[in-house]
């Protein structure tokens, strides 16, 4: 069975940060690392070459394949911040509603800038991520 891609490193965050080209996107790659840290009381890792994490939980699926990943964590891609939240976006619609500017995929959560956002409601959808991971996995 294939193995999990995306693991844990011992790549530095903060020279990872330090390198990005842009002055706002490291502000606001800092301010990420901030809040996830708040919310999961864990230190940040970098999970392949460009994810940050926060955490990590266990998954079996039914399937019989099997892995670690990462609770909630980040990316600072080149177009836009690509944020890794394993809740349902369908199921916090509320919370979506009142997000800002922002385009979803099936665990990823797309905002451009953080400026763009209300971060309060950012931070409510990393603790329902964990919530939902630690019911789901825990």
């Amino acid at each position: 069975m294939a193995e999990n891609k995306t693991k844990p490193t011992d790549q530095s965050v903060k020279a990872f940060i330090n390198a990005l080209d842009d002055e706002q996107k490291i502000a606001d790659s800092n301010a990420l690392i901030d809040l996830m840290k708040e919310v999961t009381g864990c230190e940040p890792k970098m999970w392949g070459s460009s994810i940050i994490g926060f955490d990590q939980f266990h998954y079996k699926y039914e399937s019989g394949r099997e892995g670690d990943f990462l609770k909630v964590g980040f990316s600072p891609r080149k177009r836009e911040f690509s944020i890794y939240l394993m809740c349902s976006f369908d199921k916090n619609e509320r919370l979506m509603e009142k997000l800002g500017k922002h385009r979803t995929g099936k665990s990823c959560l797309y905002v451009k800038r953080l400026k763009d956002i209300d971060i309060n409601v950012l931070k409510e959808l990393v603790k329902e991520s964990i919530r939902f991971v630690d019911e789901k996995y825990g």
